[in-house]
């Protein structure tokens, strides 16, 4: 078919000539095609102003086979947007968009038979970093028991992928000494008053007592060179620790880490905190995972147990899957998404025998807890609080909580409260001591929206409650929720003019 270029222009075009056919049509054939409207109205009447009736059906014909050549995505765009992807190609510095490639690079570590041959963090850190530095691709890990003395830390583009219940991550037990000589905030080394059980390349944990304001601050480094009991960081400390504001050094540190990287996976693994011979590191600074400042990852199918603080833990992490997963017996929380987490997907997860089961930090927003089991938390099953706005908790099942089922933290005020909370089709059984409560409101939190949850008791009524609403608290609807074996299924503490208003 010839083509050749017609005088027509049009803003979607921006002022370039667009390609007209010579093939021939008629009025019947565009009704048939059924496409004039796929090409903007603007444009057909421009040219039909300009043009005969019969040049503009030749031409309106000849665009609109021209248009139909172009792949299926381009073709149904509508006015204004950009064109869609259909076949990427592999280009310098697009990390947006990249081909499906049927195979990508591959690296086993193992005990024996595998392209590295080690059982510490030494052995998957330097797999990781292989991979990652040939633009990512996979880490297997063997069977094996890894025993480790620093985190293995993430790449962008790694997926670190187990062999289930035969692949364990183990800590080894943490040490704990004193400085023998001060450090300012611009130094990048220590000096232990006990350095016998300190090796270069573990991972520690400094604390020590703000001189200022009387808090503890915090660094987690890692020990690269030594001189007797003076040793060499990976970074500068960037705070004071000093002898007198009672400095300790401990071989602390999270089983996996990421800092500043995305797009990377976590993938059918056990890591044990073997918190029995491990000091307590929290959930802000640690857990079996700990990620920071990151985007974009998944952790799907692992078992993170017996951590002296968090199974799992991430803070300013977005869009963090955490799938099918367990994390049990560990002393802090089993999963927290933490402060200023956008997007979080925690789903079908189990969660068993921790202080919280899922805990919302500080500004966690637009999450999603869904289909999750989680059960005999030492104090809540999921609690929610702190700017922790728009998010869903549906569908999970919440059995034996110490103390509530699901908590909405009181906070500061109104500013801070968790509001646009929707709560629907959970099963939350047997909450607290015989004052516990299924569902506890408190704060200024508005617009809750509690919609067709079970809440049960199979215990004595005694004084247990199934839904309680604080004095403060704003606007909650109330849609066929089913609670049993209560003392009270609603107690509302409100100023009595607004619950009568939103019960009429």
């Amino acid at each position: 078919m010839a083509i050749q270029y017609g005088p027509a222009r049009h803003p979607i075009f921006e002022n370039r000539e667009i390609l007209v056919s010579t093939r021939s049509t008629s009025a019947s054939d565009l009704s048939r095609e059924g496409r004039a409207r796929d090409v903007a109205p603007e444009l057909i009447q421009q040219v039909n102003c300009r043009l005969g009736r019969r040049q503009f059906l030749r031409g309106a014909a000849g665009a609109l086979a021209a248009f139909a050549a172009f792949p299926a995505g381009f073709r149904q765009l509508r006015a204004g947007d950009p064109p869609m992807v259909s076949d990427p190609r592999a280009t310098s510095g697009d990390t947006a968009q990249a081909p499906d490639w049927q195979e990508l690079l591959t690296i086993s570590v193992g005990p024996r038979d595998a392209d590295i041959v080690g059982t510490d963090q030494r052995a998957l850190q330097a797999a990781v970093d292989y991979v990652a530095q040939l633009g990512g691709g996979t880490v297997q890990i063997r069977p094996g028991m890894y025993r480790l003395r620093n985190a293995v830390y993430m790449r962008t583009g790694v997926r670190l992928i187990g062999a289930g219940d035969d692949s364990i991550l183990f800590k080894e037990p943490s040490k704990t000494t004193t400085l023998a000589a001060d450090s300012d905030w611009y130094d990048q080394e220590i000096t232990l008053t006990d350095a016998s059980d300190f090796r270069v390349g573990d991972g520690i944990c400094l604390r020590t007592k703000n001189p200022h304001h009387g808090g503890t601050d915090i660094a987690k480094r890692t020990l690269v060179a030594r001189s007797g009991a003076r040793f060499k960081l990976d970074r500068p400390l960037r705070e004071n620790f000093w002898k007198a504001s009672e400095t300790t050094c401990s071989s602390l540190f999270p089983l996996v880490s990421g800092e500043e990287v995305c797009d990377f996976v976590i993938e059918n693994l056990i890591l044990d905190g073997n918190k029995q011979h491990n000091d307590l590191l929290d959930g802000n600074f640690a857990g079996c995972i700990f990620l920071q400042d990151i985007s974009r990852a998944t952790i799907r199918g692992v078992t993170a147990r017996n951590y002296n603080g968090d199974g799992i833990s991430f803070q300013v992490a977005h869009d963090v899957h955490v799938e099918g997963c367990h994390s049990h017996d560990n002393t802090g929380l089993g999963m927290h998404p933490g402060s200023g987490s956008q997007r979080p997907i925690l789903r079908r997860n189990r969660i068993e025998r921790n202080d919280i089961g899922i805990f919302f930090c500080w500004g966690v927003k637009f999450g999603l807890a869904e289909d999750n089991t989680i059960a005999d938390c030492r104090k809540q099953g999921i609690s929610i609080g702190h700017r922790d706005t728009d998010n869903v908790i549906r569908r999970n099942r919440i059995t034996g909580s110490g103390e509530v089922g699901l908590l909405f933290r009181p906070e500061r005020g109104r500013d801070f409260a968790p509001h646009r909370t929707l709560v629907v089709e959970n099963e939350i059984e047997n909450s607290g001591p015989p004052d516990g409560i299924a569902i506890d409101v408190q704060g200024e939190v508005d617009l809750v929206t509690l919609v067709r949850n079970t809440l049960r008791e199979t215990r004595s009524p005694a004084e247990r409650i199934a839904i309680k609403l604080g004095p403060a608290v704003g606007r909650v609807e109330l849609v066929a929720n089913r609670p049993s074996g209560f003392a009270e299924d609603l107690v509302d503490l409100r100023p009595k003019s607004q619950a009568e208003a939103e019960a009429s």
